[in-house]
């Protein structure tokens, strides 16, 4: 907030930033700053890893700091009275323009893509600060580059996928012996030379086809990450996701159910949104220790979806509920703690989140909202 602070001593002085430049005037930070060397004030504005934006009321920019140069490779003549929408995707813009609460002097944070001035992407948070001097409104903004932090959790994410496929080897083998012994079982038959050919050859066809789909979900977990974001169905993200943990909740003795019909779609990447399915059902399983249901229903409001996936566990004591989601921090005896904060982030590169409820007879419950239109 420092250099936020330093903006609004210049605004406290002019109701305008002179000549619409990116220097701060350095001689009101010097009278403000205890006469430090202009060399100090040169170093920070040419080095500072963040960039600063200052826009007026209307959106036009009308200061950007010059680290934007080396950030983003513009000059600052390139950004200078340009309105901050026309620098965002049109679903970014929809984005902060939905979610951006406008209270004064309070920051709020977005996640946004930037494009440099050779079109690459800089994947940038950005605070947002609304600022009111002299009966006028201001916005300041700090963007950070956060792109190797988010190419970091992309790796987790992949690793935390593949841990999922190993776990669920166990579940799918099960899964397609059983259709392997139909089928092999039914070969016998036919070489023996037994009628009902046909009715034979549709039941093997049927084995079959459940052995490929069960394949397919497991190389669609294994894929590597896109950003392919459509709108989707959430009914067939959760039968997916049903179908393939099925097995190990059998082996438990716990039932997966759906309550009321699933009519709604989201806009999302569809291998992101199964993984977070996969991880939030899978814990519910391994959370229950004894035989009991597992149910999912989907609410909508007037601006989400949620889709609430509630258990029959122990329930999650109150004192940690909030630490849930910090890396390395679990309730699990072999846990990481990765999974439930890699969901958090698919959530939201989504717009979306993530809420975790203790239930008021047992178990917990996970609720996952997702933005109606983005």
């Amino acid at each position: 907030m420092g250099l936020e602070n330093v903006i609004t001593n210049k605004l406290d002085t002019s109701s305008s930033l002179p000549n619409c430049n990116s220097k701060i005037d350095k001689q009101v930070l010097n009278a403000k700053y205890s006469m430090l060397p202009l060399s100090i004030f040169d170093w920070i504005e040419n080095n500072q890893s963040q960039i600063v934006v200052v826009y007026d009321e209307s959106g036009k920019i009308i200061f950007v700091s010059s680290s934007i140069e080396k950030i983003l490779e513009y000059n600052t003549k390139d950004i200078l009275g340009k309105y901050w929408y026309q620098l965002l995707t049109r679903e970014e813009k929809r984005y902060i323009s939905d979610n951006y609460e406008g209270i004064e002097n309070r920051s709020q944070a977005f996640i946004i893509s930037l494009s440099d001035k050779n079109g690459g992407k800089m994947l940038t948070e950005c605070s947002l600060c609304k600022i009111v001097e002299d009966q006028k409104i201001y916005y300041v903004s700090l963007l950070n580059d956060i792109t190797e932090q988010k190419e970091a959790e992309k790796l987790l994410i992949r690793s935390e996928k593949m841990s999922i496929a190993g776990q669920l080897a166990a579940g799918v083998a099960h899964e397609i012996r059983n259709p392997l012994t139909s089928i092999k079982g039914f070969l016998q038959l036919l070489q023996a030379g037994i009628d009902r050919k046909e009715e034979y050859y549709k039941i093997m066809i049927e084995e079959i086809e459940k052995m490929e789909k069960i394949t397919s979900e497991l190389l669609f977990i294994s894929k590597p990450l896109t950003d392919l974001k459509r709108l989707e169905s959430l009914y067939e993200m959760v039968t997916d996701t049903i179908n393939l943990l099925q097995t190990q909740a059998k082996l438990k003795n716990i039932q997966i159910l759906v309550e009321q019909p699933i009519i709604e779609s989201i806009y999302c990447d569809k291998s992101q949104i199964k993984q977070v399915l996969l991880n939030i059902v899978k814990n519910a399983i391994e959370a229950m220790e004894e035989p009991g249901k597992i149910t999912i229903s989907v609410q909508t409001t007037n601006d989400y979806v949620n889709v609430h996936i509630s258990d029959e566990g122990p329930g999650i004591p109150e004192e940690i509920l909030h630490k849930l989601g910090e890396p390395f921090f679990t309730t699990k005896k072999n846990g990481t703690g990765l999974g439930i904060m890699i969901c958090k982030n698919i959530l939201e590169d989504h717009h979306g989140l993530l809420e975790i409820y203790k239930n008021k007879d047992k178990g917990s419950t996970f609720k996952l909202s997702f933005p109606k239109e983005i």
